[in-house]
């Protein structure tokens, strides 16, 4: 007789431990390559000083602990300074208010960070619910979220962002609801994709036939072992999310001034080059090194995802 309960648990164990020992695999790999070895201290010294900064910023706001680790309060306005270049002072100069560039683009760095990794969880978690369930149950239920997936994918994200944003009354967390809501279809058709290759696999035929519910079953061996293509694709999104984020900026779409952008600054910037140069190109320059930072990452991930055979 079959002892269910020791079953399932050997099932969970042996996906558990594969899914392990995989990622252990990817990060070995990962940190071999010179590429992708820059592109992780790009990220994590983005990531890391956003999360200093940014709990800083969520206790303080704008008073002075929240800027003791910047070169300069950056809120502070100084029109004798104004156009400042570049020197031991002011590293990245200063700008038309004579506020210091380096810690206007170092205080937003972190609003930066959390709308990428917020943006694309929500991708992820939704898009996953939608794809797996899609997947898993097909026929009618595959027809439906697959169609509405499609209607979201045929138009170009940046203008839907943008309509949704206005509609929503063009403010941060409008413009945040609108890259959540253009965010996850990318997701659900990965998942789907996934599903449709793993749900008649022999580890999730003999969980269904120990009746394993069906929460558990999603989480635990079709969400779980559908994310693989999605980590490599989700590290290049953060990217992609920030890139969005500062175009939108760049136009003026969620700003909550004084709080500084990074699109913003550049955006401001366009109307003093050629002679304020500094003003324009600093700011664009850190998006450009942020992004190149998740390419490299991301890109290697895909490479190292779609060779694991060979491993």
């Amino acid at each position: 007789m079959i002892n269910e309960p020791l079953v399932e648990e050997g099932i969970a164990n042996t996906t558990s431990s594969r899914n392990s020992n995989r990622g252990l695999q990817y990060m070995r790999l990962l940190v071999k390559d010179p590429a992708a070895i820059i592109g992780l201290v790009i990220v994590f010294v983005f990531l890391g000083w956003a999360v200093v900064q940014g709990f800083l910023e969520l206790l303080y706001g704008q008073s002075g602990p929240a800027v003791a680790l910047l070169p300069h309060n950056p809120f502070t306005y100084n029109l004798q300074i104004n156009l400042h270049p570049p020197d031991h002072s002011y590293i990245f100069g200063t700008n038309t208010y004579g506020e210091d560039i380096l810690s206007r683009m170092l205080y937003a760095m972190p609003r930066d960070a959390f709308i990428s990794v917020l943006v694309v969880l929500s991708g992820v978690l939704i898009g996953g619910l939608i794809g797996v369930i899609s997947g898993y149950r097909g026929k009618l239920t595959d027809d439906i979220a697959m169609r509405v997936t499609d209607a979201f994918l045929s138009l170009p994200a940046l203008i839907l962002v943008i309509a949704i944003s206005v509609l929503l009354g063009e403010t941060l967390t409008g413009l945040i609801l609108a890259l959540v809501v253009v965010w996850w279809p990318i997701y659900a058709r990965f998942f789907r994709a996934e599903t449709l290759k793993i749900k008649n696999l022999d580890y999730v035929q003999a969980s269904k036939l120990n009746k394993v519910s069906f929460f558990r079953l999603f989480f635990k061996y079709l969400f779980i072992n559908s994310i693989d293509p999605v980590i490599a694709y989700a590290a290049l999104d953060f990217g992609n999310v920030i890139l969005t984020y500062s175009t939108l900026a760049f136009l003026g779409i969620g700003l909550e001034p004084p709080i500084p952008e990074l699109g913003s600054m550049a955006s401001s910037g366009v109307g003093t080059l050629p002679t304020g140069w500094w003003y324009a190109i600093f700011p664009g320059l850190a998006i450009l090194i942020i992004v190149i930072g998740f390419v490299l990452v991301g890109d290697r991930m895909q490479d190292i995802i779609s060779n694991r055979i060979n491993y």
